[in-house]
């Protein structure tokens, strides 16, 4: 697909154009149960869910510094920064030297954080175990795939326009 002109693509394909629609409705669904079901489970833990997203980022890749979060994350800097505030208050992350760049800063979650992001994430797989038990292995191990693989295009497309919302020529 031409990146550049998208319409024309679906408007030559009913099938496609159905599909994408069903789809994107599906997506809809399912995101906006899992945020309230993560909303709610989250702030049990004393944490908001941006927090949440942050520490997992931090206790799955390790140190990195704001501006790499903050890329992660898909929230500018100053955004970030207050989410980091947040952690760090809370004693679930710290700002360290940068061992390369005086200017900077690493930021990692500590024992604290790393042990809170553990019980979240086994609470929400703990729910997810029993979500997908009645799927064959084959149905859950393709969803995992596709949805990987649709995460993949999603974070291209972001990156390729800069995250700007105007694509439309």
């Amino acid at each position: 697909m031409d990146s550049a002109s998208p319409l024309p693509v679906l408007a030559s394909d009913p099938a496609l154009a159905r599909d994408t629609e069903e789809l994107y409705d599906a997506l809809e669904d399912l995101l906006r149960v899992y945020q309230f079901r993560d909303r709610d489970r989250i702030c049990c833990f004393d944490v908001s869910v941006s927090q949440c997203y942050a520490l997992e980022g931090l206790v799955r890749r390790g140190s990195m510094t704001l501006n790499e979060l903050a890329a992660y994350l898909y929230l500018d800097k100053s955004t970030a920064s207050r989410i980091v505030d947040a952690l760090e208050r809370k004693g679930y992350a710290a700002r360290l030297p940068h061992p390369k760049d005086r200017r900077a800063s690493l930021l990692e979650a500590t024992p604290e954080g790393r042990a809170l992001e553990g019980k979240i994430r086994e609470s929400i797989l703990a729910e997810e175990r029993e979500l997908l038990a009645d799927f064959t292995p084959e149905v859950r191990q393709a969803m995992t795939q596709v949805l990987r693989r649709l995460a993949r295009a999603a974070a291209a497309s972001v990156e390729a326009t800069g995250g700007s919302c105007c694509r439309i020529s």
